[in-house]
């Protein structure tokens, strides 16, 4: 891990943790606002050197309507399981996940945690969340 990634990755977890993301009771993984995750986003260097892993969970169909700018992958959050190597992240690397409504990517979070990632994020309201913030969307792929 490059310094500057490693100082980007520390900074999430504070903010997370300080900024008062909570951890979802009976369940390993954390929630993150989209308020959070936006201030998360403005404060990063560049999408590359964010971090963390942003992953939209939703299918290959909604990803291809827009995106969370700063999104790395598109992975289905019911093939998470079989496919959650292609984020590319350690065990210890921040991983924010986010579907349509943060129903689909709750199971996906909570998967990429019993796979034993530590730092497992799930976005609240996710995408419909996103929206009624006002915050804009990018087209996939960019």
């Amino acid at each position: 891990m490059t310094p500057t990634r490693l100082l980007a990755s520390l900074a999430l977890g504070i903010t997370l943790i300080v900024g008062g993301s909570q951890q979802v009771s009976a369940y390993h993984s954390y929630v993150i606002s989209v308020q959070k995750l936006k201030a998360t986003l403005e404060k990063a260097p560049d999408h590359l050197t964010k971090g963390f892993f942003l992953v939209d969970v939703r299918s290959p169909q909604e990803h291809a309507g827009g995106v969370i700018p700063g999104t790395d992958r598109n992975i289905e959050f019911s093939q998470m399981k079989t496919r959650h190597h292609e984020i590319g992240a350690k065990s210890d690397d921040h991983i924010v996940v986010y579907c349509q409504s943060g129903h689909r990517s709750n199971i996906a979070a909570e998967t990429l945690a019993d796979l034993g990632y530590k730092h497992v994020y799930n976005v609240g309201g996710s995408m419909n969340a996103w929206q009624a913030a006002g915050y804009e969307i990018q087209p996939a792929g960019r």
